[in-house]
Formats: structure tokens, C-alpha cells, sequence
């Protein structure tokens, strides 16, 4: 039966055996710097040049609220850019995550976790950058990931530690 855990750690190095797909959330303008994706492209570069390239040929493929690209990282790892926000958190789009979209994208990795035997692995999609609620997220990734039998992690990461010398 699979389950949903939550661990302190980093979603970048996803723990456990087999195939292991790590989730975020992207932006449907093309941005690619602020929040998770950072530590993404500090570990790999390929998809942040997959995401851009998808973007800049959106006219022509299937970029758009609710699409999924995967890219393979390493052997075991693949990482899923998810299109889930519309646009950039500003003061007049306090809350840019569709909760539909998310939905949409949530489901075709489960699919591509099940074909794959893959867990899934993320930090607390959509409720930094994309302004969304944990409680709606959480209750998505039950309908979408748990509800198919796909085991999933979500990573917080470790307190910072402050030094005062």
C-alpha cells in the first residue's frame, strides 16, 4: 500500500531504491530562478534547458497550465517540470498556483511513476512561490499520487543553524 511521507531532507537527492521522479512546480511564462529550481539547476542543468526550450516552442507543442515534461537526470532519477503557475507571486497575483492545473499534472505522474515503478519525490509543491495551501495541496496529491498506489515523499528541509561570533 503506499503511503505519503514527510522527511527532513533534500528533494534533490531523493532517498530509496529504484526509479525515483522528483516533482515541482513550474510557471507558464518561461521563468526558471526563483525557488525550488534553483536547487534543482545546481544539481543538474539539463532541465531548466528542457524547460526553456519547451517554452520557447510553446507555439508549436503542448505547453500549458496543467502539462508535464520528465527528464532524466541520472540512472535513477527523473525529474518532473510541471506547469502549475500561472505567471510570477506579485502583488496583484498573490497566489499564482492552479490548483486544476496542478491536479492535471499530478495525475499524469502518477501515470508515468506507475508505468515506471517509480516513488515520487518533492519538496512542499506550490505553497512557496506559488502562494498555494498546503491542506488543498495535500488533499490533491491523496487524489492524484496516493489513490493510485504511487508512494510518495515530501522533503522540508533542516533548520538553518546560525552562527553568532
Amino acid at each position: 500500500m503506499s503511503q505519503l511521507f514527510y522527511i527532513v531532507g533534500d528533494a534533490t537527492a531523493p532517498s530509496g531504491d529504484g526509479c525515483k521522479l522528483i516533482a515541482h512546480v513550474c510557471n507558464d511564462r518561461g521563468g526558471w530562478g526563483s525557488g525550488f529550481v534553483n536547487a534543482i539547476s545546481r544539481c543538474w542543468d539539463f532541465p531548466e534547458h528542457r524547460y526553456r526550450a519547451w517554452w520557447s516552442r510553446r507555439n508549436s507543442n503542448d505547453f500549458a497550465l496543467g502539462a508535464c515534461q520528465f527528464v532524466r537526470v541520472t540512472e535513477d532519477i527523473v525529474v518532473a517540470n510541471m506547469i502549475a503557475q500561472r505567471g510570477f507571486r506579485m502583488r496583484g497575483n498573490p497566489k499564482p498556483l492552479r490548483y486544476d492545473a496542478l491536479e492535471r499534472c499530478l495525475v499524469t505522474v502518477a501515470e508515468y511513476a506507475r508505468d515506471h515503478a517509480a516513488t515520487v519525490h518533492m519538496p512542499r509543491i506550490g505553497n512557496g512561490r506559488g502562494g498555494g495551501d498546503w491542506d488543498t495541496i495535500v488533499s490533491i496529491i491523496k487524489r492524484t499520487l496516493i489513490a493510485r498506489g504511487i508512494t510518495t515523499v515530501v522533503y522540508d528541509l533542516p533548520p538553518r543553524r546560525y552562527s553568532f561570533r
